[in-house]
């Protein structure tokens, strides 16, 4: 309602300046309170000393004096009970230790009286709502109403995302730069696009997560009635500690962002342009029901380079009908290609352009049409572009109709004149069809049924409880659980762990003896974190003899890797089956993430894994399954058994629960995990897990 400017300026350039011209510029509906304690007047509004002095309710603060200011302001603002704060100043956490307390105290500041801070390091707010009109940004353009929500991690990155929708005819509902994000958060902006009825699109620009196990939570809430479009900087791995373990080793820092984004149902983009290409899309029209495309062009080779890129995203170009290609028949060349692209040469017409646009939109094959046009010298764009638009017209509503103009000028502004409004248009093929398949992608997730996660049962926590905080009282730093507590929690969780004894090497003859034959043997050693790099995994153990035989072995290949066997791991040797790895890694920012892929030892060279955040529901253990390489093998590959898919499945999600209870647990390998035969489920042969 109303708006107090702390720092104004006369001074031309500043940004005291910009934000005071934009709140008069675009019409902001209620009073402007310019503070400056230097100036009487500025921009025709009187200025007042401080907002104290003001007298009337504030609603908003912008802020923009120096850093080392910004403090006692806040705490003016407080005595004043300004509703909400943006500060604009930057010299905070961004740029020293210091500034990093000096952020945090003016966040407790704001909280203690009841405010809520935008910034700081940030480049202000707006909203195009008219019965507002607040742009309370530095921006130099004010971007057209619209239905799109945006944040901003960087000013910069907003600034030209702002002048990019205008270009492209979007529009804006409002826009958050949010900056160093000392309180309000991605998180926040979220739970409000998902109430605010005059946004449809979301898009996120982000360089950091503060909370994302909430942003989990929020997200696919808002995610199944509204896209969220994301573009996440930073995927570098440069930094990344030295793996202990495979799972660790697997998991670089961008694999959380993914898994992240996968299961909230995030559509995640590349770039800058992409982003605004897929926001394009979900802007103006409806998501494909699926993903057979119908495409007409009057040029061959951007319909080739469409297909052939739509294909490697997943999507489908099908055969028409046989009426279908019978109608074309009836007044396209004979030289016209039928095939999908649908080719109606450099002598289309208007005519020919809204016709076959029809009865290809209209095809029970297609779930969307994209219409390419490049200019040739026997038709006007303009023409062309009103034609799609009528054509666009008698295409079922359900079904999206997307266009590509390959032209200096971009698409004529008929194009949006039609009685389906304004449709989305690209400069080239790749950029429609990717959009058009980032959308199919989300549609495909809205579809999903949420699924159920898995709860241990109490006793079973109760006893994993137990046992974890004696083990945590003997350790006052991070350790590796000896084996037969490792057995010990993974039975708490209901996971089947082989049968195995861990004995003084000169005990080993007489215990082997006592639990049965075949055996295998596994070195125990200081420093030894994977046993088979050195050969101190010994199989196929049938007798007392053997055993004996594999001690000697054993203590001479451990001497030889530098260190020294302290005892011997007997376990049954599992009968044959598939071989794969579940395990945990922990993320700093992000905390556990399950990985599950093919196991063995070479399961860091082949790296066909999947990720998910915990913890993960039944539908999600499935869909990990289904991103592997190596899934066919549990189907029974070239004429091998089939194994386990269920088992696998279940040791997910229990590893998923395990986790939810244990949240001290920071790494864990279960590798290998035994697939026996369809119903006969799966066992632990080896696992290690590493607290904290």
């Amino acid at each position: 309602g109303s708006v107090a400017v702390i720092g104004a300026s006369r001074k031309a350039g500043s940004i005291g300046a910009a934000l005071l011209d934009n709140l008069v510029r675009c019409g902001f509906k209620g009073p402007i309170y310019p503070v400056n304690p230097s100036a009487t007047e500025i921009s025709g509004l009187k200025a007042w000393p401080s907002v104290l002095s003001i007298g009337a309710p504030v609603d908003l603060a912008v802020i923009c004096v120096p850093a080392s200011a910004v403090e006692a302001v806040v705490r003016e603002c407080a005595e004043a009970k300004v509703r909400g704060l943006v500060v604009i100043s930057a010299g905070f956490r961004e740029l020293s230790a210091a500034g990093g307390d000096m952020e945090r105290r003016l966040r407790d500041t704001a909280r203690e009286a009841g405010m809520r801070l935008v910034g700081p390091n940030c480049m202000g707010v707006l909203n195009t709502d008219p019965k507002v009109c607040l742009n309370a940004t530095f921006a130099p353009g004010w971007p057209p109403r619209g239905n799109i929500g945006m944040l901003s991690q960087s000013g910069a990155l907003g600034l030209a995302i702002l002048d990019s929708v205008k270009e492209r005819r979007l529009g804006l509902s409002n826009f958050a730069s949010v900056g160093n994000k000392a309180d309000v958060s991605g998180n926040d902006l979220l739970a409000y696009w998902a109430q605010d009825s005059a946004t449809e699109v979301v898009l996120l620009y982000l360089e950091s997560f503060g909370n994302p196990r909430k942003f989990a939570r929020v997200a696919p809430a808002v995610g199944r009635i509204k896209p969220i479009v994301a573009l996440k900087s930073g995927r570098s791995t440069a930094g990344s500690r030295a793996a202990s373990s495979h799972s660790a080793a697997l998991a670089s820092p961008d694999t959380a962002v993914t898994a992240l984004f996968e299961q909230a149902g995030v559509v995640r983009v590349d770039t800058m342009e992409e982003m605004l290409d897929v926001a394009e899309l979900l802007a103006l029209t409806v998501l494909p029901p699926g993903p057979r495309m119908g495409v007409i062009t009057n040029a061959g080779g951007p319909g080739i380079l469409l297909a052939d890129a739509g294909e490697a995203l997943g999507l489908a170009f099908p055969a028409l009908a046989p009426a279908t290609l019978d109608a074309l028949r009836t007044f396209l060349p004979a030289e016209a290609g039928l095939s999908n692209p649908i080719d109606m040469i450099a002598s289309a017409t208007p005519g020919q352009y809204e016709r076959t646009l029809k009865l290809v939109g209209n095809d029970p094959a297609v779930d969307a049409v994209i219409a390419i046009y490049i200019p040739p010298q026997v038709s006007r764009p303009e023409e062309i572009a009103a034609a799609i638009a009528r054509g666009a017209a008698e295409v079922p509503k359900e079904k999206p109709v997307v266009t590509v103009f390959i032209t200096s000028e971009g698409a004529p502004a008929g194009l949006h004149l039609g009685a389906r409004g304004k449709l989305p248009a690209y400069r080239y093929p790749e950029n429609a069809v990717r959009a058009m398949a980032r959308a199919e992608g989300y549609a495909r997730w809205r579809e999903r049924p949420a699924g159920t996660e898995l709860a241990l049962d109490p006793g079973a926590r109760s006893r994993l409880r137990e046992r974890i905080d004696a083990l945590r009282a003997a350790h006052s730093g991070p350790f590796w659980l000896e084996q037969e507590d490792v057995k010990a929690v993974l039975e708490c969780a209901g996971i089947r762990v082989a049968n195995a004894r861990q004995v003084r090497v000169e005990d080993a003859p007489p215990v082997a003896g006592e639990m049965g034959f075949p055996l295998v043997a596994k070195a125990v050693a200081p420093g030894l974190l994977h046993k088979s790099d050195v050969g101190a995994v010994l199989m196929g153990l049938d007798s007392v003899a053997a055993v004996e035989k594999a001690c000697r072995d054993l203590e001479r290949r451990v001497r030889a890797a530098g260190s020294t066997l302290e005892a011997v791991l007997l376990q049954e040797q599992a009968g044959p089956g598939v071989d794969f790895l579940v395990g945990v890694t922990t993320d700093r920012t992000f905390g556990p993430r399950l990985v599950c892929g093919m196991g063995g030892v070479l399961v860091e060279l082949v790296r066909d894994v999947s990720f998910r955040l915990t913890p993960v529901t039944d539908h999600q253990a499935r869909e990990m399954l289904s991103e592997l390489r190596a899934v066919k093998v549990l189907d029974g590959y070239r004429g091998s058994p089939a194994a386990d898919r269920v088992a696998l499945e279940e040791t997910n999600q229990r590893v998923s629960a395990l986790v939810e209870s244990v949240p001290e647990l920071l790494e864990m390998d279960i590798n290998p995990l035994r697939l026996f035969a369809p119903g006969k489920r799966a066992m632990v042969l080896d696992a290690r897990i590493r607290m904290g």
